[in-house]
């Protein structure tokens, strides 16, 4: 019975999160949302007894992603009005989206051919890691589509930092090769002897 309480309290926390990111006006608010929102979805991870997950999703989404997210909006400080200046061209578009969304998760959850039992997770041993089997089942079974995702962030990663090395005026850039042919005797330390200025006179009081 509390198990069902805290699984409705934090699908309710989960959906009314998830909306107030798509409809706060400020970005700031709709960030702190999103935080909201996985927050209650590791709540839900726990209630599975998948640890492993609900850590890393804290840890890394909360606590890396969503910290780096709230540094870009409020230095970018984007103004919100101009992008909402395309909502009304583009909310039919929204709006079938989101009926073919509901429609998928409502055939998964009502329809009774799935033989999907909805119930409370199987009890495990009490040696039984969580982390452990889902790391045998990454690198065995799905061993091949994770190196495929591997290759893919890094492929993200390495045009990231291409786009922000871009050559622009005034921008400086990071000369290896100048570096490296740097000797201890020259071009690395430049000392510098400057003359102490005078010292004011002291005023009487």
């Amino acid at each position: 019975m509390i198990q069902q309480i805290v699984f409705i309290v934090l699908a309710a926390l989960t959906v009314g999160s998830a909306l107030g990111v798509i409809t706060a006006r400020h970005t700031v608010h709709a960030a702190l949302f999103l935080v909201m929102t996985f927050v209650a979805s590791a709540g839900l991870w726990l209630l599975l007894h998948a640890e492993f997950l609900a850590l890393v999703l804290v840890l890394v989404y909360v606590g890396a992603v969503m910290v780096l997210f709230l540094f870009i909006v409020m230095m970018l400080d984007t103004d919100s009005q101009s992008l909402r200046q395309g909502l009304v061209r583009y909310a039919p578009l929204g709006v079938v989206v989101a009926l073919i969304v509901f429609a998928e998760i409502g055939y998964v959850v009502y329809n009774r051919e799935l033989g999907v039992s909805f119930g409370t997770p199987l009890p495990q041993a009490a040696g039984f890691s969580n982390t452990r089997a889902l790391g045998e089942t990454i690198y065995t079974v799905y061993a091949f589509p994770f190196e495929i995702a591997a290759v893919v962030l890094l492929v993200g990663i390495v045009a990231a930092i291409m786009l922000t090395l871009r050559r622009r005026p005034g921008v400086r850039h990071q000369n290896i090769s100048k570096q490296v042919r740097v000797s201890a005797k020259r071009g690395r330390l430049r000392i510098v002897n400057m003359p102490s200025e005078p010292r004011p006179p002291e005023k009487n009081p």
